[in-house]
This record gives C-alpha cells, structure tokens and sequence, in this order.
C-alpha cells in the first residue's frame, strides 16, 4: 500500500486514472493529473512547498520530487517523463520533457517543451534549457536539437506508461 500522508493539512490529490506503486510515497501539497504513474520506490515530497503534475506525466522508480521550503516550487508539465533515480528539485519541467535516468534537476531550473535531460546529467540552479534540445552533462550543456525520432519518442513514451500502469489494474 503507498505511502499517502497529509502535511499540515494538505493532502495529495490526483485525477483519474492514475496508478501510484504500492510502495511509493506522495505526501503533503501535491496534485497529479490524469494518467499519471508514479512507480516503485518513487518519492513524492510536497512537505516544504507545492509539486504539482500535469497529465499523462510518469514518475518512474526512484524517483524523487521535492521543492524547497519558501523558495522554489516544482511544476511538472503534461506528458513529461521522469527516469529511474532522477532527481526533480524546485524547478519547472514544461510539457513533452525526459529526465534521463540519474538525472539532477535543481532549484528555479526551467526545462522547456520538447527538452531531452541525458542520463546523469546535473541542470544547475537557474538553467533554462531551451526548446527542442538535448542537454546533457555536468553541468549539464546544450548539445545539439533532438531529432524527430527523439521527438517521436517525447510523444509516445507517456502512452508507454498509461499502458504499463494498466497491466496493474
């Protein structure tokens, strides 16, 4: 059974058709939106200010997303993806993003539509990654522009995830 707790009376919310692992946790001022997948060991910390996630969007296993205390929210677009371990803190992922596996968001970063973050890349505080980019290293840098398949790729990967959370329904 998740870990579904209530901080200073804020509950987490979410909308339809959403599947939470049974050994993940979501506490405090939290919001996801319909079809969303928040997956094994995945951690969901909305003790300190508000996350919030748009639709289709998947938190895979251990991941973890959290804020910083009177300083940096974080906002989760629609049909965004967020790898294995990553690390989304206080920052601003808009719609159609991939957080590679191990990757660090941090603080007041914005990762704007249809950005690739690479596999254990670190975004630094106040990054702004640009539309329609890879960005990957430490720190991570511009690379070059996705390709239509990784944009093909940005489109399906949250279908993916819908269809994986229902094989738990």
């Amino acid at each position: 059974m998740p870990v579904i707790l209530p901080v200073l009376d804020k509950h987490p919310k979410w909308g339809d058709h959403c599947f939470i692992a049974p050994n993940a946790t979501i506490v405090g001022d939290v919001t996801l939106g319909a079809n969303c997948s928040v997956w094994f060991n995945a951690v969901i910390r909305g003790d300190v200010n508000t996350i919030t996630i748009g639709n289709d969007s998947n938190i895979q296993d251990g991941a973890v997303i959290h804020a910083t205390y009177l300083k940096a929210a974080t906002t989760i677009g629609n049909r965004v993806s967020v790898g294995h371990n990553a690390i989304v803190h206080g920052c601003n992922l808009k719609d159609h993003v991939l957080v590679g596996m191990g990757a660090i968001v941090m603080d007041n970063a914005v990762v704007e539509e249809y950005c690739i973050i690479g596999a254990g890349s670190v975004v630094l505080e106040n990054t702004i990654c640009e539309t329609g980019f890879l960005y990957a290293g430490t720190p991570a840098k511009k690379i070059k522009p996705i390709t239509e398949e990784q944009r093909a790729l940005l489109n399906k990967l949250p279908d993916n995830y819908i269809m994986y959370a229902d094989w738990f329904s």
